[in-house]
């Protein structure tokens, strides 16, 4: 029997809920094959599942290719608003049904894990899709959460860099949380699906946000640190508290720009490699501890960004990040996970530290918000 068999066997059974069409990992490519025979990078075992709580656009043959060449199990990432392009991305999730499924739960990221198969985790970036539907005079204030709770959405951001019906982006700081924004959090919490704030969130609206979410993790999927680097993406240290007060986890970019680039500098910033990136894991683990930083890369490899004027500089700022967005050096793709571990062993980071910034502090903030 092969494996793929045997393992929807015991999904139908109900040892593995919510997976089915589980399989070896089929390496088509050399790479791949490759990162499969060798064994886990740094003091990671093969029990061992490694996060990376948002990389930016949707799972991608390219993005996958990388997972599993760098070793990285589980990657959360967006999906649609829509119920046809969703439609359209499980067909991916079809295609590729040996090698990557659409986890709902921690037992399906560790079914999948257990089957070598990578896991992939639906999230939205912003709440903006749900509209102004909160603040319509007619009807009620219900929005399409709960469908798309169904289906798979687990992790919501309530804003992208600017204002939208629920609360302020990054870029207006200083705005509120607004009605329509509790109720939303509030929404978000009776359905069990994470709050992501920080970051791409502003900052009172994140701290409003935070101060009603009593007793519920809450996280930033991927940021950096604002001590280090003073830019608009990256977070204050009473954002850095205040999510270390709920239990949640803070996610670190590899984006360069975010280590270096300061508001105002509109000019070239330099490349900086891996010890500049440990230094944020370094920051967050000695202000708020080790329970509380995470892997967050944003990477889009393998996404088509319109350079040369197709970016919304209203939204994307020039002193936010320049053109093209580049990665630190030693880790421009996900392949190349295995340079983070080592760096952070290098700083003297114990092998169970290492586990929990690689995934073990996602999976436990998952299981407290999802259940089960």
């Amino acid at each position: 029997m092969k494996r793929r068999d045997f393992v929807k066997g015991l999904a139908a059974a109900g040892v593995v809920p919510g997976v089915a069409g589980l399989g070896g990992a089929l390496r088509t490519d050399v790479a791949g094959a490759e990162a499969a025979a060798r064994p886990p990078a740094g003091p990671l075992t093969q029990d061992d599942i490694v996060v990376d709580g948002l990389f930016a656009g949707a799972m991608r043959l390219s993005h996958l290719r990388g997972m599993q060449e760098g070793g990285v199990h589980c990657g959360v990432a967006s999906g649609p608003s829509d119920m046809a392009s969703f439609s359209a991305l499980l067909h991916f999730f079809d295609e590729y049904a040996d090698e990557v499924i659409l986890a709902k739960s921690v037992a399906d990221i560790r079914a999948a894990h257990a089957a070598g198969v990578v896991s992939n985790v639906f999230c939205w970036q912003s709440a903006t899709v749900l509209g102004d539907s909160f603040n319509s005079p007619i009807g009620n204030a219900r929005t399409s959460l709960r469908a798309f709770q169904e289906i798979g959405l687990r992790q919501v951001g309530l804003c992208y860099n600017v204002t939208n019906a629920f609360g302020a982006g990054c870029l207006e700081p200083h705005g509120p949380l607004t009605r329509a924004g509790q109720r939303l959090v509030e929404e978000m919490h009776s359905l069990g699906i994470i709050l992501d704030v920080g970051g791409h969130t502003g900052e009172q609206t994140t701290l409003d946000a935070i101060a009603i979410s009593d007793g519920v993790p809450v996280i930033c999927s991927h940021t950096n640190v604002a001590a280090i680097a003073d830019n608009y993406r990256c977070i204050s240290d009473r954002v850095i508290d205040a999510i270390a007060g709920t239990g949640g986890v803070i996610g670190i970019t590899a984006v360069n720009d975010f280590h270096v680039r300061e508001r105002g500098n509109t000019g070239a910033t330099p490349h900086v490699g891996i010890e500049e990136h440990v230094d944020q894991y370094d920051y967050i683990k000695n202000r708020v501890g080790v329970d509380h930083v995470g892997l967050g890369t944003d990477f889009v490899g393998g996404m088509e960004i319109p350079y040369g004027g197709g970016i919304n500089a209203e939204i994307i700022t020039a002193d936010m990040v320049s053109e093209p967005w580049r990665f630190i050096r030693g880790f421009e793709s996900i392949a190349e996970a295995p340079n983070l571990i080592d760096g952070l062993r290098r700083r003297g980071w114990s092998d169970e530290e290492v586990r929990k910034a690689m995934g073990a502090n996602w999976l436990r903030v998952y299981q407290q918000v999802w259940g089960g």
